[in-house]
């Protein structure tokens, strides 16, 4: 995690990992069952290795059971609903309003490259690559984000942290890693993804796929909106 210095210094400054509990959050989804995301589909077999083997190393440390496959999360879009009654509801204007975005940004595939295993304080990731910033630049396109935010941070998550681990000692065990060989990925697609929200670490499906090389939508499911 040496090469990333910010990265490392907030991981440590929170002293422990964040436990996370398997459990129906249903005080925050309220009965809506279908939670969409923006993401980047990285769900290819030299990916895979470096998820397995970055699971592997962390054993014992990891919440049981996440089934997640790697993606790059570009940005959340909320509960799928076709009438807005609540703020966190993803509603078609709204969805319509993030594909004229990606047809603005004209951006043509790229390459990225997956980069060296770091840590949030909820859950390990691996780093990504993109020395241009055109993943930046598709975070961007659903909607501005505030300068307070959060830096966004390109990543592939390996899992979620089952208790409160000294953040030291975990540090350690991430430098300890030795990364299979470098994984390049062509993005040639970013994807409209939900999971069931009562499902914490659930799979992923994908509902549409917006194509940047020909600007067109693809949907895998009768189309929602």
């Amino acid at each position: 995690m040496s090469s990333h210095p910010d990265t490392r210094q907030n991981f440590l400054a929170s002293t422990h990992t964040l436990r996370n509990i398997r459990r129906d959050f249903c005080e925050w989804h309220l009965g809506r069952p279908r939670f969409a995301i923006w993401a980047i589909d990285v769900d290819v077999p030299a990916v895979r290795q470096h998820v397995a083997a970055a699971e592997q190393h962390l054993a014992g440390l990891l919440l049981d059971g996440y089934r997640r496959q790697p993606h790059i999360t570009l940005g959340i879009c909320g509960f799928l609903s076709h009438q807005p009654r609540r703020e966190d509801d993803f509603v078609p204007a709204t969805f319509g309003q993030h594909i004229e975005a990606l047809q603005r940004a004209r951006l043509p595939p790229f390459e990225i490259e997956i980069g060296q295993l770091c840590s949030f304080s909820s859950a390990p990731f691996f780093h990504i690559s993109d020395p241009n910033g055109h993943i930046t630049t598709l975070h961007n396109c659903p909607a501005p984000h505030s300068a307070q935010n959060p830096p966004y941070i390109p990543h592939v998550t390996v899992g979620l942290y089952a208790e409160r681990w000294p953040s030291l000692a975990v540090s350690k065990k991430l430098d300890s890693f030795t990364c299979p060989e470098v994984s390049r990925c062509v993005v040639q697609r970013v994807s409209l993804m939900s999971y069931q929200s009562a499902d914490i670490g659930g799979p992923l499906t994908t509902l549409a796929d917006y194509h940047l090389g020909q600007a067109s939508l693809d949907w895998h499911e009768a189309p929602l909106f």
